[in-house]
């Protein structure tokens, strides 16, 4: 039986629509879904307007298409909920031994386990519908990132780099967005994509430093853990190879001046992130980690102004 909804978990936004109004009832599924933290919707949002951008600079269109960008943004919502409910019913026994994830909707008992895979199935078929408006290549190219997805909650047992595995699931996108608008992929989004997997490898990394001591202590391997004393550097080489390689894809694509005044303004912000980043403290890192929409944003709006000129 579901329990009463416990107070919203540390990394919440203070204020959001989904603790203030939302019923009582409703509020741990859309803890489940992590509605009141939305950076992470972003996050998965953003390589699909990155590669609808690339695809409209490539093909000469005066902006990214929209009706794509809106079925991508709502695609990004379901399923960034379905792989968290998803993550959350694998990791139910380890979430109660870390401090952060002790209380979320599952291991705290709000939820039942079968009510939390009834809403897994729910928001999967939010997101098939929005996955079927697109052409045919892009509903399998879709469907090719199930694989990863299920595979990313089990990796933290044994793998040293589990941010790598979500890498290939959180960029998946990029890839998206081309192949929505050309019913096929080349060398300019699958360079997107690796840029992109080494921007999610090194924005997790700082994510994963608030957890460091808990993951110590329970065993869950992270590349926080990884790099350990030398983590500025190991981030600071996640994002060299991401500006580089979304460089390589900009040349590929065609891309003017203005994506790569967009890219130098990104590669700035990423740099800042960098420089900022401290291992001991983990409110910082969790600011660190949400200033990604705001570089992801400049890039796609540069990209955007590219198109219109």
């Amino acid at each position: 039986m579901d329990r009463p909804a416990a107070p919203s978990l540390p990394d919440a936004v203070r204020g959001h629509w989904a603790e203030r109004w939302a019923p009582p009832s409703l509020k741990p599924y859309l803890r489940l879904a992590r509605i009141e933290r939305p950076i992470g919707w972003w996050l998965l949002l953003l390589p699909c307007w990155w590669s609808a951008g690339l695809a409209a600079l490539n093909a000469g269109q005066s902006w990214p298409d929209p009706f794509h960008c809106g079925l991508f943004l709502i695609g990004a919502v379901a399923m960034r909920g379905a792989g968290c409910t998803y993550n959350d019913i694998v990791d139910r026994d380890l979430d109660t031994k870390v401090e952060r994830t002790r209380q979320r909707p599952l291991p705290s008992g709000q939820i039942a386990l079968k009510s939390a895979l009834a809403f897994l199935v729910l928001q999967g078929l939010v997101g098939l519908l929005v996955l079927l408006q697109f052409n045919g290549f892009a509903i399998a190219t879709g469907f090719a990132s199930l694989g990863v997805v299920a595979l990313y909650p089990f990796m933290k047992r044994f793998f040293w780099m589990p941010q790598i595995v979500l890498g290939l699931a959180f960029a998946w996108g990029a890839l998206m967005g081309w192949a929505a608008a050309f019913g096929s992929l080349d060398w300019a989004p699958i360079l997107l994509y690796l840029g992109s997997i080494a921007w999610v490898v090194g924005y997790d990394t700082i994510y994963a430093l608030q957890d460091i001591e808990d993951d110590e202590v329970v065993g869950i391997k992270s590349s926080a853990r990884f790099f350990g004393e030398q983590v500025k550097q190991g981030v600071g080489i996640c994002y060299a190879l991401t500006v580089i390689f979304l460089a390589a894809a900009f040349m590929q694509a065609g891309a003017g001046l203005v994506s790569f005044g967009g890219l130098g303004l990104f590669a700035l912000h990423l740099g800042w992130q960098v420089m900022r980043l401290d291992r001991h403290d983990g409110a910082g890192a969790l600011r660190l980690f949400r200033s990604n929409r705001d570089a992801g944003l400049i890039l796609f709006m540069a990209m955007t102004l590219d198109c219109l000129i």
